[in-house]
């Protein structure tokens, strides 16, 4: 007796919430920042309030010491297939703003679905999937019984209780957003 199998049927995904992390050693910047990826992609919704980046001294070298924080959701919804484009774009930004041919600010775009966080990266590793571009998509948090929760790989800043209590409340907002699209359909 052989078993009926059912063939999957591609689907478009719905829209996404679009989220960035920004740091940068100049408070100052990272507002400047905000309002020309404001002018890009719409207005934001959310923003965390000011944090220091200290999980990690990683940039340090490059970009000087404190570094300071901010993450960011916007109002417009995009669609998932274009996180390579919007990290290329982010990308172009960060190279205005070098200095000495070093970063003065880190801008690391990514989206909130239904069931996860994903970051968009130019570096490879086993949990990403490569999109196009050079660009790879980082499973960074997923969306499990109420709540996002941190992976091995998950960076420790996102898996921080505080971060994800955040990112709860913009999966939150998104989620309203998707059920008033389907009100107005």
């Amino acid at each position: 007796m052989s078993e009926a199998t059912t063939m999957s049927h591609p689907q478009e995904p719905g829209p996404v919430k679009l989220i960035s992390s920004l740091f940068s050693p100049e408070k100052g910047l990272i507002a400047e920042i905000i309002g020309r990826l404001s002018d890009i992609y719409g207005p934001v919704d959310c923003s965390s309030p000011e944090l220091i980046f200290d999980r990690t001294k990683y940039y340090a070298k490059e970009m000087g010491w404190p570094l300071h924080r901010r993450f960011i959701s916007f109002s417009e919804l995009v669609s998932p297939d274009g996180l390579a484009e919007i990290k290329l774009k982010t990308n172009e930004i960060e190279q205005q703003y070098l200095r000495d041919g070093n970063r003065t600010a880190n801008i690391d775009p990514g989206y909130i679905s239904p069931e996860r966080l994903i970051l968009a990266t130019g570096k490879n590793y086993i949990h990403r999937v490569y999109l196009s571009g050079g660009i790879y998509a980082d499973l960074t948090l997923i969306f499990k019984r109420g709540s996002f929760t941190s992976l091995e790989w998950t960076y420790p800043d996102y898996a921080d209780s505080g971060i994800i209590d955040f990112f709860n409340g913009v999966r939150k907002q998104y989620m309203e957003q998707i059920r008033e699209t389907k009100r107005v359909d």
